[in-house]
């Protein structure tokens, strides 16, 4: 797969369901006594898919290793609200985290432990994802094992029922929102209830209408959230997507939305691929593999729409690299080490991927002939951008990520609201933040 420089899942078969089970359990040990031949992990792995992924990943690390991990498995919130937290204490010696400017973050401050002499043994990660673990002051500090692209994602038919055409332009996907709306059925699938999901919205309508450098200097505090620039962004959201949303969607959770798209409630939704990850949950606990099959068939997506813009050649994307870190002072970082070598390896990227096929390998010795057509296809549409971010609450500074999701919520609940007096109250608050450092 070919993935720029920075500037229909498969089935989750029995197996994966029960590593499902294999990895709630050793999530309950927490971190346990550790003696010469273990090391300790913190996740965020939470639902039952990506959890299988991880457990499945780590038990080949182990085999090939020796090393036995202790994973301590948090629900995703709790887990990002209580990071910093976590890094002031003594935490697990390997830690789920996020690429560039979030692992930057704490790398400047000294909160995770390099690990350039781990990259020395590592050749078949593109070099664009070796920057994106880089911290400022040259030394590399992450793993990067998998990413994955925020897309409209859509049931083929429920389109070919409809005689909708995959839309290239906003004007089209209106019209097809439209004739929805017209038949009684959601528009649009929405959830916001953990607040980040409308993070990535924002992020395309900003790429989509000021262009990439624009949405990165505005992340970095370089540009002015008073900009009429933002303004038009957040007009188009209110004029061209409030009106399509599923109601309520403040008080939805994200797995609830992707519950309603896979039902045939909903015409798309807008998602990086993880909704995936909800088809089994949309039919239910008596879901047979048949019946989770289908609807993994049936699943597609499409890049979302351009709007005749100067920036519609970028294509713009949102495509999250998550890592492996190791914490600033590990009881084993030797062992640590180990386990991180491993996981940079195609076999163990090819594990993981296998196990939640919503999601591609960043390792390009990982082996893609299991691939489904959906993630082949998730790993053009990366490839096809020039422009990609890593989402709001990644690319900014953490302590204005948290209260951007309460503005944005505040926004979706007032759409209506004067929005240059919103705007101005979200540069006032920028405007109190403390420098970094």
């Amino acid at each position: 797969m070919a993935f720029p420089e920075p500037r229909a899942p498969r089935r989750m078969t029995v197996w994966a369901t029960a590593l499902a089970t294999a990895a709630l359990a050793i999530s309950s040990i927490g971190v346990a006594a550790q003696d010469d031949n273990t090391t300790t992990m913190r996740s965020n792995a939470f639902d039952p898919v990506p959890q299988a992924a991880i457990a499945a990943m780590i038990q080949y690390c182990e085999e090939q290793t020796g090393v036995d991990v202790y994973v301590n498995t948090l629900n995703h919130e709790d887990y990002q609200n209580s990071f910093s937290a976590a890094l002031q204490a003594r935490p697990e010696d390997i830690l789920m985290w996020f690429a560039s400017y979030r692992m930057r973050f704490f790398s400047d401050q000294g909160l995770f432990g390099p690990i350039s002499d781990v990259w020395e043994g590592i050749d078949n990660i593109p070099e664009g994802f070796k920057v994106a673990s880089t911290g400022n002051d040259g030394e590399q500090y992450a793993i990067p094992f998998n990413t994955y692209p925020w897309v409209v994602i859509y049931l083929k038919s429920v389109f070919e029922e409809n005689g909708w055409e995959v839309p290239t332009t906003i004007d089209e996907m209106k019209a097809i929102m439209d004739d929805a709306q017209a038949k009684g059925m959601v528009p649009l699938a929405f959830g916001d209830q953990q607040g980040w999901p409308a993070m990535g919205t924002f992020d395309i309508l900003n790429m989509r209408l000021n262009g990439y450098d624009f949405h990165i200097g505005l992340m970095a505090g370089e540009e002015k959230w008073t900009d009429p620039r933002v303004k038009a962004v957040f007009e188009t959201w209110r004029d061209d997507i409030v009106p399509y949303l599923q109601p309520g969607g403040t008080g939805r959770q994200w797995q609830e939305a992707a519950q309603s798209l896979f039902n045939k409630e909903a015409a798309m939704y807008f998602l990086g691929t993880f909704a995936g990850e909800q088809i089994g949950a949309s039919i239910g606990d008596a879901a047979t593999q048949e019946e989770i099959d289908a609807i993994v068939a049936d699943t597609e997506f499409f890049a979302f729409p351009v709007f005749g813009t100067e920036f519609d050649s970028e294509m713009g994307i949102d495509a999250p690299i998550d890592v492996l870190v190791m914490s600033a002072d590990p009881a084993q970082p030797e062992n640590a080490k180990k386990i991180l070598a491993c996981v940079a390896t195609g076999p163990a990227q090819t594990i993981f991927a296998m196990a939640n096929p919503n999601l591609v390998a960043v390792a390009t010795d990982a082996d893609t002939s299991g691939y489904s057509a959906y993630q082949h296809k998730m790993s053009d549409i990366i490839g096809q951008s020039t422009a990609i971010g890593q989402f709001l609450d990644r690319d900014t500074r953490p302590d204005f990520a948290t209260p951007m999701q309460a503005f944005i919520i505040n926004f979706l609940d007032d759409p209506q609201q004067d929005l240059d007096a919103y705007l101005q109250g979200i540069q006032d608050f920028w405007d109190t933040l403390a420098p970094l450092f």
